[in-house]
């Protein structure tokens, strides 16, 4: 199994020390990372990585607002092999008119991403699951409207918050999540009170298995109110040491 880390969860850490930071992440132990909003910090982030022997399969970057072409560049310079939009609001999930226009969107922004060389894809909050569409939860509504080339990344913790049960909608969206966020906390809307994995009410090591065609699962925390680089090590640790032994089982 391969963990990454969202480097949102250390945005505040980053803007004082990006090199430093990115230090740290190896030192903790992990041999990749996404990157978010990457285009700006491209030539200083991407120095960082190669200097600190870290790769970068996924970034997050706004696809659907921003300079596709600038987006695609920066992603192949850093190494970035499938680009992810991190964000819709909730009034995009609340209209079936809406969730298509937003699909048929995304699946133009993959035909420019495939020019080069590179895949696009989806991240969820919990909004994308609170609403229904046809009687299904607006994400699943979505992945349906979507070429076979764009994938998901689904927030797992978003999915929970949302009302939904993670292990339930990850199968029923099958090989299309390529992706998935860990985190774990109380299942609120209250980010400083996630948790690392394992210490919430996410069943994490079910959340996994449940994700078939799984290339990377990436840890993030959205926030956190203790030492944000002991939480990310915790989860780490409780990750490579459960899914291994899940593994000799």
């Amino acid at each position: 199994m391969n963990y990454s880390l969202q480097l949102y969860t250390l945005r505040d850490a980053i803007q004082e020390d990006l090199p430093g930071t990115i230090r740290k992440v190896a030192e903790i132990g992990f041999s990749q990372v996404e990157p978010y909003n990457f285009v700006s910090t491209a030539e200083e982030l991407g120095k960082a990585l190669k200097e600190n022997g870290l790769a970068a399969p996924s970034g997050h970057a706004p696809l659907l607002s921003q300079d596709q072409d600038e987006i695609f560049a920066a992603a192949k310079a850093l190494g970035i092999s499938t680009v992810i939009d991190p964000y819709l609001p909730a009034e995009h999930w609340q209209k079936a008119e809406d969730i298509q226009a937003t699909a048929a969107k995304l699946n133009e922004a993959a035909k420019k991403g495939a020019e080069h060389g590179i895949r696009v894809g989806y991240h969820n909050h919990a909004w994308e699951l609170e609403s229904v569409i046809e009687g299904r939860t607006a994400l699943e509504y979505f992945a349906d409207l979507l070429d076979p080339e764009v994938v998901l990344e689904v927030d797992t913790y978003w999915v929970a918050v949302g009302g939904q049960d993670p292990v339930e909608v990850l199968d029923r969206l099958g090989d299309k999540v390529k992706f998935i966020h860990i985190k774990d906390g109380p299942l609120n809307t209250d980010t400083k009170a996630q948790l690392p994995a394992g210490k919430g009410k996410v069943a994490v090591l079910d959340v996994i298995a449940a994700a078939k065609s799984l290339e990377v699962g990436v840890v993030e925390f959205d926030d956190y109110a203790g030492d944000v680089f002991e939480g990310i090590a915790e989860s780490l640790a409780y990750l490579t040491a459960n899914t291994a032994e899940r593994a000799k089982a």
